[in-house]
């Protein structure tokens, strides 16, 4: 496949015109029709039919643009890595992490990146999920963690790769159940409940849980960011779930206590990447690591 045809297909299909595409890569409308017609010549393949005035994608041709899409942005960081590298320093390795996310769970995640590796310096920033996703397309972060898959509003050139699922735990302060009798999880509507965000994956499935039990949550605070949350808690503001991965390690830290666990909600927790098949060695050693760990809790 000659990769010049295949760019002038790419830039065509980008555009939405040949005449569009032909201005922006400084060629004439001719040239680059007519070297359309021998990628397609030779593909054996029509990759845009008419509709109309205007030309669209065939089937084969929106297949032909991912693999464009992912090859021209994987020759594009290439280009960005090798001219910004700088020599006998080590990698960088920039990853986006949602506020949702308990700092200890996305410790555990990312810890396998740079374990063992001197060639690597991690920068991890931790934003809202939109802002993420809009860092990761433009190339400043290598990854995202994340505890829902890229929005369907949110249109990014971008892949999910899932990492680890886990169920709900409910802590609460051991003040707070000290004079309460009621069994779980009929104790949910009678003590105070912390909340994630509106933002947080499970936040929906969770509201629906306490609509079929029949539960209406005195909520006395809702949180974006998980530390904030449990700061709260341990305050003696009251009771929150947690994934039930990381649900020992906050009792180990004092104060609280489990009043329940919760196997109808599911957290499932993502590396969103502008890789469909996973290159890049740091986020190739975090999900691996993420496959071993799944495999450790299922046993």
């Amino acid at each position: 496949m000659n990769l010049k045809h295949l760019f002038y297909f790419w830039k065509v299909a980008k555009l939405g015109s040949i005449a569009r595409a032909a201005e922006a890569i400084n060629v004439t409308p001719q040239t680059l029709s007519g070297q359309i017609s021998l990628l397609q010549k030779n593909l054996g393949t029509k990759l845009f039919a008419r509709k109309g005035r205007s030309i669209v994608l065939t089937e084969a041709g929106a297949m032909a643009m991912e693999y464009a899409d992912e090859m021209f942005a994987l020759s594009d960081e290439m280009e960005m890595m090798l001219k910004h590298q700088p020599k006998g320093r080590p990698q960088k390795f920039c990853v986006g992490v949602s506020d949702a996310i308990p700092k200890s769970l996305a410790f555990k995640l990312l810890q396998p990146a740079v374990v063992g590796n001197e060639g690597v310096r991690i920068v991890c920033r931790e934003w809202r999920i939109d802002r993420l996703l809009s860092e990761l397309c433009v190339h400043r972060l290598d990854l995202v963690i994340s505890d829902c898959p890229i929005p369907s509003s949110f249109n990014v050139r971008a892949y999910n790769h899932q990492l680890i699922e886990s169920d709900l735990t409910f802590l609460a302060p051991e003040a707070t159940m000290a004079n309460n009798l009621l069994p779980f999880p009929a104790c949910l509507a009678t003590i105070p409940l912390l909340l994630p965000g509106e933002d947080a994956g499970f936040r929906n499935d969770l509201q629906i849980w306490f609509e079929r039990q029949r539960i209406h949550p005195r909520v006395v605070g809702e949180f974006d960011d998980n530390a904030m949350m449990v700061a709260f808690a341990k305050a003696g503001m009251g009771a929150f779930p947690v994934p039930t991965i990381v649900a020992d390690e906050y009792i180990g830290t004092g104060g609280l206590t489990i009043i329940g666990r919760i196997n109808q909600v599911k957290i499932n927790y993502f590396a969103i990447s502008v890789e469909r098949r996973l290159k890049h060695p740091c986020v190739v050693a975090i999900t691996q690591s993420a496959k071993n760990f799944s495999s450790d809790l299922g046993e």
